[in-house]
């Protein structure tokens, strides 16, 4: 457990690249559609306007293609970490470590809609508790948030193994509740919306996200998740948008993993290829 200290140095790290699977150069994209300001763009702007922060710093890869996000980075007057592709939990410890961070919050940069205030009440309560990680959970999918101290971090960093767990920054950290102090915070009953997904990972999360900009940003372009949950329960066809878009899992087993491609293939109303595995399960 992290020791207190009164001047522990806060820092977020976005992790951020061009080269996404799924749908390439997610994070230049401009949103809403001809706005000129990219994904990216509004997650570091948003930072910008938490309290509780004293470095904000994109950490990135060494690949060519992403001096894109250092052109970002440069654009917009902060940091910007340059390390592993797909080692992201080394990315994440060498950036905090050159910065000096006590307290890392971390972001990633495909998640738009980022409530700087929803971030200011975990830090606090993160510092407050003097937890080692601290994370909420039941908000609408791209507005969680997660803190943890830079011990943490170090000690994930020296002793996992595991490839998931060094794409994934904290499943070592948030699995190790005998290790570290852990405090998961709910949201409040009005603001439980899993069902809503707003992180970009598809076309149909594009869609979506122009929409949900189109409608919210003009008026205020630090929309919270209270404008979000109002606009959701306004026009709820939003949520046919992407509604077929499974979210990336991370799994302790084989048997877990087919056990979540059934679920896919149903999705997909792929029914026969969804009984022959399934009767190929354990």
């Amino acid at each position: 457990m992290v020791t207190p200290d009164k001047a522990r140095r806060v820092g977020a790290i976005v992790q951020a690249r061009v080269s996404s699977t799924r749908l390439p150069g997610k994070v230049l994209l401009p949103l809403p559609y001809g706005s000129g300001i990219s994904v990216c763009e509004h997650v570091i702007r948003r930072l910008k306007k938490v309290k509780n922060i004293d470095r904000i710093i994109i950490a990135t890869t060494s690949n060519a293609v992403d001096n894109k996000i250092v052109n970002v980075a440069n654009t917009e007057s902060i940091a910007c970490f340059r390390g592993s592709e797909q080692d992201v939990l080394s990315r994440f410890f060498e950036a905090a470590q050159e910065h000096q961070l006590d307290e890392i919050i971390r972001v990633t940069a495909d998640n738009p809609c980022t409530d700087y205030a929803l971030i200011d009440w975990v830090v606090q309560a993160h510092l407050r508790e003097n937890n080692d990680y601290t994370a909420t959970q039941q908000y609408p999918v791209g507005l969680n948030v997660e803190v943890l101290s830079f011990k943490a971090l170090e000690i994930a960093h020296e002793n996992t193994e595991k490839p998931e767990e060094r794409r994934h920054v904290t499943p070592y950290v948030y699995s190790h509740h005998d290790t570290f102090k852990i405090s998961e915070k709910n949201a409040q009953k009005n603001c439980q919306h899993p069902g809503i997904r707003l992180t970009l990972d598809t076309e149909e999360d594009y869609a979506l996200l122009c929409a949900v900009f189109d409608y919210l940003y003009f008026e205020n372009k630090y929309f919270n998740v209270h404008d979000i949950i109002n606009l959701f329960e306004g026009k709820p066809w939003l949520k046919l948008i992407n509604k077929r878009v499974m979210q990336k899992k991370i799994f302790n087993s084989l048997e877990d993993e087919l056990a979540e491609a059934v679920d896919v293939l149903d999705l997909q109303e792929l029914k026969r290829a969804k009984e022959l595995l399934a009767r190929h399960l354990p």
